[in-house]
């Protein structure tokens, strides 16, 4: 089975690499004051702020994320309804590279044709 979480692993590298980046470099710079207390409250200050930063910044790329596919699908729900032959193209286009004739994917495509939906999802892939 292959791993699925990269994504996670990425934002989780990402997100402590800079969650301890900063606030270990606003420590050194303030570490000069020689006063704990100033040390120790921005640090808290800084760790509050990233956090909100961070997770606004996760969220919001979630968000985007999703409007695009969305946005995406609909795109291809009118090709599939509207110019059908140019998405029957785009399938020959796919496999064309790996050697598989038109004729053997001709009943796929047929099949495709009879359920938009399966045609939608696959064309999103």
């Amino acid at each position: 089975k292959h791993f699925g979480g990269a994504k996670i692993v990425r934002d989780v590298v990402v997100g402590m690499s800079d969650g301890l980046t900063v606030p270990f470099a606003l420590a050194a710079g303030l570490s000069a004051l020689q006063n704990s207390a100033i040390i120790v409250t921005a640090g808290l200050a800084e760790l509050a702020a990233g956090g909100i930063s961070m997770g606004l910044g996760g969220y919001l790329a979630g968000r985007t994320e999703i409007q695009h596919y969305d946005a995406e699908k609909e795109r291809e729900y009118f090709e599939v309804q509207n110019c059908p032959k140019e998405e029957e193209e785009e399938i020959y286009e796919v496999f064309e590279p790996y050697g598989v004739s038109r004729e053997a994917l001709q009943p796929l495509v047929e099949k495709l044709k009879l359920e938009p939906e399966k045609w939608v999802d696959f064309m999103m892939k």
